[in-house]
């Protein structure tokens, strides 16, 4: 998926009833701030957060402190792509992502930290305190120490637990992914809107871009270009994910074989469906249906 993809997907999470209710309880629970940001994204994840921790809050004002802190948020997405990974910024406090996937892709993270893993000492503050200086930062070093002291502190087993509790939640939300994807904005075009009727009802059959763009009277050059802009997929990839959301919900019949499954929903090869499958839900159908409740 192409870093818009991934930043319009992200920022429909955000708004989804599932992402702010966690989310809500998540930070009335644990007391830190969570945001959920996309794999391209080069800010500060908590700015202004209501529980931004009061010395990275005073650090942000700092384009020297703030640097630093952004390449802190460089490093745990470039090294977090498949696991959740902590890291510590210059002042000893820690920040974790956890990846988003849609598929075995990741689209995004779910982001939080700013917390000391032990009651921090005089001599960190101090260490840190000399650092600011080293940079010439003209700050209230009594300031800076205030708020470095009021930074929240959480024991390494509590604060595991709580990226365990993040690590289930991102795999909600990797589930959520999919579905967004296919589902109509209803501020789209009516163009599209028929298109994707039109996807749902044919969508078992060998169908083609041509088809489509001919059943909502357009050229397939014009079509494809709009399809594109409307639900960031090309047609193609577009299809495959609608295909493998009514393979999904087939999967909870267990008297349906997976190879009656992949031709159901419009797969001629039971190869490329379970190639798809595993690249777009992130297991095989096998896999998957072993995960399902049983009746």
């Amino acid at each position: 998926m192409d870093p818009e993809a991934s930043k319009s997907l992200v920022e429909r999470l955000s708004q989804s009833r599932i992402y702010q209710d966690y989310a809500k309880a998540f930070v009335e629970t644990t007391g830190l701030p969570l945001a959920i940001q996309p794999t391209e994204a080069w800010q500060l994840a908590m700015r202004s957060h209501p529980k931004e921790s009061p010395f990275c809050a005073l650090m942000a004002k700092s384009s020297r402190s703030c640097a630093a802190c952004l390449e802190v948020q460089d490093d745990i997405r470039k090294n977090g792509q498949a696991e959740p990974l902590t890291v510590r910024c210059f002042a000893g406090l820690c920040d974790t992502v956890v990846p988003v996937k849609l598929g075995s892709e990741v689209v995004g993270y779910l982001q939080t930290g700013q917390v000391f893993p032990h009651t921090p000492t005089r001599s960190q503050f101090a260490r840190t305190a000399r650092q600011l200086v080293d940079w010439g930062l003209k700050i209230d070093l009594s300031q800076a120490e205030e708020a470095y002291f009021h930074t929240r502190v959480i024991g390494p087993k509590q604060y595991e637990s709580m990226v365990r509790l993040l690590t289930i939640f991102a795999e909600h939300l990797s589930i959520v992914s999919n579905q967004l994807v296919v589902q109509q904005d209803h501020s789209e075009p009516q163009m599209i809107a028929r298109a994707r009727e039109f996807i749902d009802e044919h969508q078992s059959e060998d169908l083609s871009l041509a088809e489509v763009a001919k059943a909502v009277n357009c050229s397939t050059f014009y079509f494809c270009k709009m399809f594109k802009k409307a639900t960031s997929l090309h047609f193609t990839e577009y299809l495959a994910r609608v295909r493998i959301e009514k393979a999904k919900n087939l999967l909870l019949n267990p008297n349906l074989r997976i190879s009656e499954i992949a031709y159901e929903v419009g797969f001629q090869s039971l190869t490329h469906f379970n190639r798809v499958f595993r690249r777009l839900v992130g297991e095989s159908p096998t896999e998957y249906r072993q995960k399902l409740p049983r009746p």
